[in-house]
This record gives structure tokens, sequence and C-alpha cells, in this order.
């Protein structure tokens, strides 16, 4: 029974903790989606109409979705990510790895425009947050735990993606 309480505890940390608490160097960042302005701005019902449940609940609450649930977690097709809410391209599949956590894993953005970084400290961690720059929705986090050549590690939610795979050249 014991057992079975720590296991428990144990799940419902890692759910909380979403890819871990290892914390980015630099959180002094003010980014944040109510702060900066947002090229895209859309009512809640809009956003609500726009997208499915869990899209909503995870990019407009900042929800988190199960690990090893994601649509994308297993992805290894070659393309772009983009943001679920208004389309920006937000990572390339060259720069996906496995991290192991139970969630689309990148060691850097598209480029450094399309994402925004917001100290994040709730449930009791110390985290960065990741936004869209373009619509602010709620992507996952980042941590310094990642691979060369950036050491950073994107755990970004499934939800909040749309991938777009690469056509190939006719020849």
């Amino acid at each position: 029974m014991k057992l079975v309480l720590l296991f428990s505890a144990l799940g419902y940390i890692t759910l909380l903790g979403g890819c871990g608490s290892s914390p980015v160097a630099d959180t002094t960042s003010t980014n944040s989606p109510t702060t900066m302005n947002n090229p895209v701005t859309k009512t809640d019902a809009e956003w609500r109409q726009q997208l499915t449940p869990e899209q909503y609940r995870v990019l407009r609450q900042k929800g988190t979705e199960q690990a090893f649930t994601g649509q994308y977690v297993n992805t290894k097709d070659a393309g772009s990510y983009r943001c679920a809410a208004c389309g920006e391209v937000l990572f390339f599949s060259d720069t996906k790895f496995d991290s192991g956590c139970g969630w689309p894993s990148f060691f850097q953005p598209a480029n450094t425009n399309v994402i925004a970084e917001t100290s994040d400290n709730t449930h009791g961690m110390v985290r960065t947050e990741v936004t869209c720059s373009k619509c602010g929705g709620h992507l996952g986090h980042v941590f310094d735990d990642g691979p060369n050549p950036t050491g950073l590690r994107y755990c970004i939610n499934s939800a909040s993606l749309k991938f777009e795979e690469k056509k190939e050249e006719r020849k």
C-alpha cells in the first residue's frame, strides 16, 4: 500500500512539474502573454470556437497535457511545428530530440522572435514558461538541461502545436 501511495504521489508531482523543475539561468524576461503586444488578439469566445477544448485548456489557460500522451511526442517526420492557435512557425523537426520527459522537446526555436519567455513560479517550482510571441498562447517551458549546441530543452505540449510535414521536392 505504501508503494502505491508513493508512486501516486510521484505521478502527481510529475504532472504538476511538466518536464521538470530545472530552471534556465536567466528568467528575468518580462514578456508575458498579458503584457506583451501580441499581433493576434481574439476574444475568449473566439478562442473557444477556434480551438479544441484541450487546445484551449493548454494554450489559453496554461494547462499541461499528461506525459507521453501528446500527438507529437514520438513524431520523427521532417517538417515544421506551428502554433496551433495562430499558425506561427515555432520549431523545425531537425531541432527535435527525444528527451525522455514525455513531451515533444526541441533544442531551439525556429528563430528568437517567435518565442517569449516568462518566469513561472507556480506549483512550488522556478521554471521559465514559453509562449507564442504572435498570439500569447502557452506552449510549455524551457530548461537548461538540453543537448548541444544550445544546452536548452524546450518542453512543449503537443496540444499547442500543429505539425506541417515537409513536402518532397519534385525532380
